[in-house]
């Protein structure tokens, strides 16, 4: 009886995880499937593939296959060893990918154990696969919520040619208020096509926000650089600020610096609870323009002397 190497099958080192397995398979999978492929020997490369990934997917079966092949040599016949059947015990199916046709004798040799038979034994059918995208929104959108129209590229099934093709799909996203960045927005049914009948996959959209002219986004919180006048810091004026719900009024308090932090509490991104609005505060000095300024600023400098670098010695 012949040895098939599983990990040389679906072109995978021995201590591949899980999740390179599972990408291998649907890769090879989708190659080599007879609907789809033209190749004379598409069948049997897909028994296989379905037959070597059955086997490695499931842990107790890698762990059992992993010690039978520590002591097989290449170019040797094989034969299970004496108490197999007892030490490891498979009975019955645990096959869920379906398949098509029969499996090896290799494999009913060591995993059938007289009850094993796949479930489904007229044809290969799967799920499709799960495709993801980037969507880049207004932070306005974000606040209040939209419906978006947006344009992918996905795989399809020529019914004509049986064969995988890109096609072109716009579809209509509903943006939920108060999405954040990086949040992901699932479509069922919007992947791939599944194969052999098999549902199509998921689309999972992940949210990116497009830069803003004011605002930075931290989670549901704001932030807005205001500028403001020397006089507005010192004497604690009440300014306008821009939010994503409109203008309002923010007092200064008397004495502010540049820097200074303020919060305009519940006025970032909408949820659970709200995100808040942050102020800092930027003092622009007006520009000495005229030889009317300069003499103000120079009355200024009599009247208020200030040293602001006395506290580095100089």
């Amino acid at each position: 009886m012949e040895y098939k190497d599983y990990y040389k099958i679906l072109g995978v080192s021995r201590d591949a995880t899980p999740e390179e397995i599972k990408r291998a398979y649907r890769k090879l999978a989708r190659k080599y499937h007879p609907d789809v492929s033209k190749e004379p020997d598409a069948e049997e490369k897909f028994k296989a593939i379905n037959e070597a990934y059955e086997v490695l997917k499931d842990p107790e079966k890698r762990k059992a296959y992993d010690q039978l092949g520590a002591h097989w040599r290449e170019g040797q016949g094989f034969q299970p060893p004496p108490g197999w059947e007892e030490r490891f015990g498979f009975r019955g199916g645990g096959f869920t990918e379906g398949g098509f046709g029969d499996f090896s004798e290799f494999f009913e040799t060591l995993f059938g154990g007289g009850g094993f038979r796949p479930r489904n034994r007229t044809g290969f059918r799967t799920r499709g696969e799960d495709l993801h995208a980037k969507v880049h929104i207004d932070l306005e959108d974000a606040y209040r919520g939209t419906t978006q129209t947006i344009t992918l590229t996905v795989p399809e099934v020529d019914p004509a040619t049986g064969r995988l093709v890109d096609r072109r799909k716009r579809l209509q996203v509903k943006i939920p208020k108060g999405i954040r960045e990086g949040q992901k927005i699932r479509l069922a049914g919007q992947g791939a096509p599944g194969m052999g009948g098999g549902p199509p996959g998921d689309l999972y959209l992940e949210i990116h926000f497009k830069p803003h002219r004011w605002f930075r986004v931290e989670g549901r919180d704001l932030y807005l650089d205001l500028p403001v006048t020397p006089w507005e810091a010192a004497l604690g004026e009440k300014v306008p600020v821009p939010t994503l719900d409109g203008r309002v009024e923010l007092k200064i308090p008397p004495g502010s610096q540049t820097d200074r932090k303020l919060r305009l509490k519940g006025k970032g991104l909408p949820g659970t609870p709200p995100g808040d609005q942050y102020v800092i505060l930027k003092i622009h000095t007006p520009p000495a323009d005229s030889e009317d300024k300069r003499r103000f600023y120079r009355e200024m400098a009599e009247r208020m002397p200030f040293n602001p670098r006395q506290g580095m010695g100089v």
